[in-house]
């Protein structure tokens, strides 16, 4: 059974004289991005494979989280388009038992809510969501999935 990760990137510096996609993190940000590579760690929830926008941010968040994990760049999550989130997850790599995908609200809070029926109210930033997909990758579609947990660096 496949489990998807989806992480919003961590808290980023205000975007004053700088383009959106090359806002880098901010302190707190850098902290909770750190924290959160800690906790999918400790749950065993490191992933074989990582689908990443290519903003500054959710470079730097990826890089925080330490995991080494194998990474696919994909300029298109900065789209911020749930549909397209959710082709890319449908064509994750056969052999990846986890795949984590970090991007950008509001859709990756969307694709949590169509791929399970259910979301937090809020998805902020550097929160994750922890999902169970039955079969393989290409089945991955709306309602398919179980959300099994929701963490955010506040607890």
């Amino acid at each position: 059974m496949p489990t998807l990760i989806v992480l919003r990137h961590a808290k980023a510096v205000a975007g004053l004289g700088t383009s959106d996609i090359d806002r880098t993190l901010n302190d707190r940000g850098r902290r909770d991005a750190a924290a959160t590579g800690d906790w999918l760690r400790a749950g065993d929830l490191v992933p074989d494979h990582v689908l990443c926008s290519t903003a500054a941010r959710t470079r730097e968040t990826l890089e925080l989280l330490s995991l080494g994990a194998r990474v696919s760049f994909e300029s298109g999550i900065y789209g911020n388009d749930p549909d397209h989130l959710l082709s890319l997850v449908s064509a994750a790599p056969e052999d990846a038992g986890r795949v984590l995908l970090v991007g950008h609200n509001p859709s990756v809070h969307q694709l949590v809510h169509d791929l399970t029926g259910e979301a937090p109210d809020s998805f902020p930033t550097c929160a994750l969501a922890v999902i169970d997909l039955p079969g393989a990758w290409t089945d991955a579609r709306p309602g398919a999935g179980t959300l099994r947990t929701v963490h955010t660096p506040k607890g």
